[in-house]
C-alpha cells in the first residue's frame, strides 16, 4: 500500500487473478509501475531551508565584540594635573632624598603642565622648630632651581595625626593625581608604607635612594 503524503514512488505489480485497481480521486492516479501526482496536486514546500535557519541562529548567537575599556589607572600615569610633594624632613637644608623628590616633582610638573602642592609635615608645633623658616627657604630655592615659580606651600604642624593620614587628607581634599615620596621618608619611619594604600586615594610614586 502507498500513502500519497510521503511523496515516494512505490512500484506496483498487477496481480494475474485480480483486475488492475483504479482510484477515482482525480488528484491522484496510479499507473502499473509508479505513483504519480496530477498537476493539480502540489506539495507544500518550506520557504526557508534548514541551513538558512541555522545560519540565522548562528548570527544571533555571536555576541558583538566590545571595545576594550581604557583603565583609569593607566590614564592616571599619562595625564597629571596636580601633584603632591609631602616633606617630613627636619633638615633645614633638606636631605638628599627630599632634594631628589623636589627635582622629580618639578620635572613631572614641567612635562605635563601640572600644578604642585608642597605640604610640610611635622609632629611638633612651629614654635618648637627653630630652623623651620630656614627649611621653607630651602624648599623654595630648590623649587625655583627646578624652574617652578607657581606652587602651593602648606604647613601641617603639630596636629597629632600620622603623616600618612595627613597626606591622604590633603590628596583627597585637593583631588590630586599623584603623590611623590622619597623612600628615605619610609626608611626613617616618618611615613608608614603599610598605610599608604589605606589613606592615600591616588597613585604614589616612591623614589629609590
Amino acid at each position: 500500500m502507498a500513502f500519497a503524503h510521503y511523496l515516494v514512488s512505490v512500484p506496483i505489480e498487477p496481480s494475474p487473478k485480480c483486475p488492475k485497481p483504479s482510484i477515482p480521486d482525480s488528484s491522484l492516479s496510479i499507473s502499473s509501475h509508479r505513483l504519480t501526482l496530477s498537476p493539480t496536486f502540489r506539495p507544500i514546500t518550506r520557504k526557508h531551508s534548514l541551513f538558512a535557519t541555522l545560519r540565522r541562529i548562528g548570527h544571533r548567537a555571536k555576541a558583538k565584540p566590545q571595545e576594550p575599556e581604557v583603565s583609569v589607572a593607566s590614564d592616571a600615569f599619562t595625564e597629571f594635573k596636580h601633584l603632591l610633594l609631602p616633606i617630613t624632613d627636619r633638615n633645614p637644608y633638606l636631605s638628599e632624598g627630599t632634594r631628589q623628590a623636589i627635582a622629580t616633582t618639578s620635572a613631572l610638573a614641567k612635562k605635563y603642565g601640572a600644578g604642585i602642592t608642597v605640604v610640610v609635615i611635622d609632629e611638633q608645633q612651629k614654635e618648637s622648630l627653630p630652623e623651620h623658616e630656614t627649611q621653607l627657604s630651602s624648599i623654595r630655592w630648590h623649587l625655583s632651581e627646578g624652574g617652578l615659580k607657581d606652587y602651593n606651600l602648606l604647613e601641617r604642624l603639630g596636629e597629632g595625626s600620622k603623616p600618612t593620614a595627613i597626606i591622604g587628607d590633603v590628596a583627597d581634599d585637593l583631588n590630586l593625581d599623584l603623590v611623590v615620596i622619597s623612600m628615605e621618608a619610609i626608611h626613617t619611619k616618618h611615613i608608614d608604607a603599610n598605610l599608604l594604600a589605606e589613606f592615600i586615594p591616588c597613585p604614589v610614586m616612591l623614589l629609590p635612594l
